[in-house]
C-alpha cells in the first residue's frame, strides 16, 4: 500500500534579514500546530512533499512553514523564486512568502546586546553583513506576499501578530486590530488608520492618576469628562463603521487602527478599548494591542508640565 503524500493546505516560505524575527516566527508557527522545517534547500522540497507524514501526525494537510535565509546551503534568491514559480505553476501547492525586515540600527543593537556575530560578517562590523544581506535578499523582499517590519516590535507582540494573521483558518472578513501607542516611542509601523488623541485632557498631570493606565476606571472617567470627548469619539466611531465594510469589499485582509497619545499609557489605551467595544457591538471582532502600556511615566516624554497661569491671548 502506498503511503499518502504530504499535501499541506498552505506552504509559507519564512525568510528575511538575520535577526529580524524568523526564528521567533518559526517557533510560533510550531506552537500553532504547523509543520516547521528550517534551512531546507528548496531542491529537496519535492522529496519532503512526497514523504508520508510521521506516524501520529494530525493530518496530511497540516500547513507547512519553511525557514530559509542567507545561511541556507546554496542560497540564491533568483533560484528560489524560480523554484517557487515552478511549484505554483504545477498547481499542486500554493506557496506564499513571509519576509521580515528591520532597521539597520535596530539589527546592529540586537547583535551587540546578544554578542552574536552576523552570519555574513564574522570578522567585520555587523553593519557590513546587514548591508550585504539586504542586497542578497532584495528579490525575495520584492516578491513577498507578507511583509512584517520588526524594528519596534517586541517578541511577544510579534507572536501575537503572527497568531492573528496565520493562526486561524482563513476568513472572508479582514483581520481587524485596534492598538494604542505613544508618540514619544514613534509611530506604529503598518497602521492603516491613525488617530491622534492628544487633544483630550491628559491624566498624566494628575498625581493620583499618573501611575494608573487607561484600563483603570478613574483614568477613564477623567478622560471622558473632557467636554469634546463624547462628540469626537462618536464621530470617529461613525467614520470607522462607514469605512470598515468598504475595506472588506475591496478585499483588504488586515486592517490596523491605531490611537496615539503622548506616552501611550492613558488616553490612547482608554480610547482603543472604547472603540473596540463599540466595534464588537457592530459585529466586528477586533483584537486589541497596547504597544506602550508598560512604558514608565515620564514628564519629559509628555513635553513638560502644561501652562498653569492665566489664559494666554494673542492679539
Amino acid at each position: 500500500m502506498t503511503a499518502p503524500r504530504s499535501h499541506p493546505k498552505r506552504i509559507l516560505l519564512v525568510t528575511g534579514l538575520s535577526g529580524a524575527g524568523k526564528s521567533t516566527a518559526l517557533r510560533t508557527f510550531e506552537d500553532m500546530g504547523w509543520e516547521v522545517v528550517d534551512n531546507l534547500p528548496l531542491s529537496l522540497l519535492d522529496r519532503l512533499l512526497g514523504t508520508a507524514p510521521a506516524e501520529g501526525a494530525p493530518d496530511t494537510e497540516r500547513p507547512l512553514a519553511l525557514g530559509i535565509d542567507s545561511r541556507t546551503r546554496g542560497f540564491d534568491a533568483a533560484m528560489i523564486l524560480r523554484r517557487i514559480r515552478a511549484l505554483r505553476k504545477a498547481q499542486d501547492h500554493a506557496i506564499e512568502i513571509l519576509f521580515f525586515v528591520c532597521d539597520t540600527a535596530e539589527l546592529t543593537r540586537r547583535y551587540s546586546e546578544t554578542r552574536r556575530r552576523h552570519p555574513l560578517a564574522l570578522d567585520r562590523p555587523a553593519a557590513d553583513g546587514i548591508a550585504r544581506e539586504r542586497e542578497m535578499m532584495a528579490p525575495l523582499r520584492r516578491a513577498a506576499d507578507h511583509l512584517i517590519d520588526t524594528s519596534d516590535t517586541t517578541t511577544n507582540l510579534l507572536r501575537q501578530i503572527l497568531r492573528e494573521r496565520f493562526g486561524a483558518a482563513a476568513d472572508t472578513a479582514p483581520t481587524l486590530s485596534v492598538m494604542s501607542f505613544g508618540y514619544a516611542q514613534g509611530l506604529p509601523r503598518g497602521a492603516d488608520l491613525v488617530f491622534d488623541m492628544r487633544f483630550l485632557r491628559n491624566p498624566h498631570w494628575d498625581d493620583a492618576l499618573r501611575p494608573q493606565t487607561g484600563l483603570d476606571a478613574a483614568v477613564s472617567a477623567y478622560i471622558a469628562a473632557d467636554p469634546v470627548y463624547e462628540e469626537s469619539l462618536g464621530r470617529i466611531e461613525a467614520l470607522l463603521l462607514l469605512l470598515l465594510p468598504r475595506y472588506a469589499i475591496e478585499g483588504k485582509s488586515y486592517i490596523t487602527i491605531a490611537f496615539g497619545c503622548t506616552g501611550g499609557r492613558h488616553r490612547s489605551v482608554h480610547v482603543a478599548e472604547r472603540v473596540a467595544a463599540r466595534l464588537r457591538k457592530a459585529a466586528f471582532s477586533p483584537k486589541v494591542l497596547h504597544r506602550d502600556l508598560a512604558t514608565a511615566p515620564s514628564d519629559s516624554a509628555e513635553g513638560g508640565k502644561p501652562f498653569a497661569g492665566r489664559e494666554l491671548r494673542v492679539e
